[in-house]
């Protein structure tokens, strides 16, 4: 994805945007009530008073005002919950959520519409067809806040709950393994062994790589006849005297800014091009659970089953091949060990002692075993290393006969 378009779409996920846009529209409908009528072909013989209307714009702002308060107060409430109970990863996502942003952005596009309404009212805006327009007007406008209202009812009964969570971090981390099965060098070559004579390019600020736009780099390398070597991958922390990436070929200064333009760093990981900060929320969220204070082996194994998910995305056949779009940029990939590790190191550290954890463990692996054959050794290893610190750790002798009879059986090698 292009950086530009990147930053849109960031932009259109902002609870602002949508609340702006609707509020716009809805000034615009206020507004169009009043100056269309001169340009009708007929006039309107329905009764409508000033008052009338008037009165039911006066209680539908008072309306809007409130639920628009209550609203927002229950996302703040939902986004607080999350970052105790799962992770505050999460956030971002839940801040992103199209349905709680329509909601908002509808009560307060209908607050502004009656207040806008109001103020026309007041000034003798409307002439007898305005009125009948504006109150045609507010009523769609109430037939919309009313389904609005009864979709928000049932979605903030679940909004923000540790079900609810886990699900939209592994949606938000199944989508950014299905990228990177897709195009795993983010639509550049293979990382290769750099030039001695490669000239390195440092970050211009301390941040973590959000977006890497290899697009406009490899349109930078075939203007300029260069070869370039991407050193970092989306998630990476940042610094001056860290490389972002290396150039053979020759460059100025125009050219080196053009370069770093490319890689967008800022303060806080995104899940969008990092696949691996998905299985780290996940794995925070299950290492909370598991953790003595909470003790909560269910959620610890509702995250192992969506880490099965996530990783099976990566099964042959899903990952892409973008070798004849890839221009003169190399870059690296995240490798399996590392996206394990991400993934499962927190549960192997927190949930040794609770055996229903330990059994559920065991059989993810056994399943990854057996749908990634490319990464069937690290995976190994994985399972060896469960066995080892179970058999270390845990208490029960009726337990780890258990674990070893279950091992024995998924892993027979």
């Amino acid at each position: 994805m292009r950086q530009w378009s990147w930053i849109l779409t960031r932009i259109v996920r902002q609870v602002w945007f949508r609340a702006a846009v609707i509020s716009l529209l809805s000034i615009a409908l206020a507004i169009v009530a009043g100056l269309v009528t001169p340009y009708l072909p007929y006039t309107l013989n329905a009764d409508i008073g000033q008052k009338s209307v008037g009165t039911i714009l006066q209680i539908m702002a008072s309306s809007m005002l409130a639920v628009t308060t209550f609203s927002l107060t229950a996302m703040v409430s939902a986004y607080s919950s999350a970052t105790q109970l799962a992770t505050p990863r999460a956030t971002q996502l839940m801040v992103s959520d199209p349905t709680s942003q329509n909601a908002l952005s509808t009560f307060l596009g209908a607050f502004v519409f009656s207040m806008v309404g109001i103020v026309g009212l007041n000034t003798s805006a409307y002439g007898h067809d305005g009125r009948i327009i504006l109150f045609a007007a507010t009523v769609l406008i109430i037939l919309l806040v009313v389904g609005t209202l009864l979709r928000w009812i049932g979605h903030i009964t679940a909004f923000g709950r540790m079900a609810d969570v886990i699900d939209r971090v592994e949606e938000a981390a199944t989508k950014a393994m299905q990228d990177f099965a897709a195009h795993p060098n983010l639509g550049g070559r293979a990382a290769v062994a750099i030039p001695a004579d490669a000239v390195a390019l440092a970050a211009p600020k301390t941040g973590y790589v959000t977006h890497i736009d290899i697009a406009a780099i490899g349109a930078i390398a075939d203007r300029h006849d260069l070869t370039v070597h991407v050193d970092v991958l989306p998630g990476a922390m940042m610094h001056p005297a860290r490389a972002l990436l290396q150039v053979s070929g020759k460059i100025d200064d125009d050219i080196r800014t053009a370069l770093t333009k490319a890689f967008t760093i800022e303060r806080h990981r995104s899940f969008d091009q990092d696949p691996r900060l998905g299985l780290i929320a996940l794995s925070e969220i299950a290492s909370r659970a598991l953790a003595p204070a909470t003790n909560d082996p269910g959620t610890g194994i509702e995250v192992l089953n969506a880490l099965l998910r996530v990783f099976l995305t990566l099964r042959p056949g899903a990952a892409g091949d973008d070798e004849e779009k890839t221009h003169s940029v190399y870059i690296g990939r995240p490798t399996m060990a590392d996206m394990l590790t991400d993934a499962f190191g927190p549960i192997l550290r927190e949930g040794i002692a609770e055996v229903e954890v330990s059994l559920r463990l065991t059989a993810t692996l056994a399943a990854l075993h057996a749908n990634l054959p490319d990464a069937r050794s690290e995976i190994e290893r994985w399972a060896d290393r469960h066995a080892k610190r179970v058999a270390a750790a845990m208490p029960d002798a009726d337990d780890l006969t258990a674990f070893d009879t279950a091992y024995r059986r998924l892993w027979p090698a």
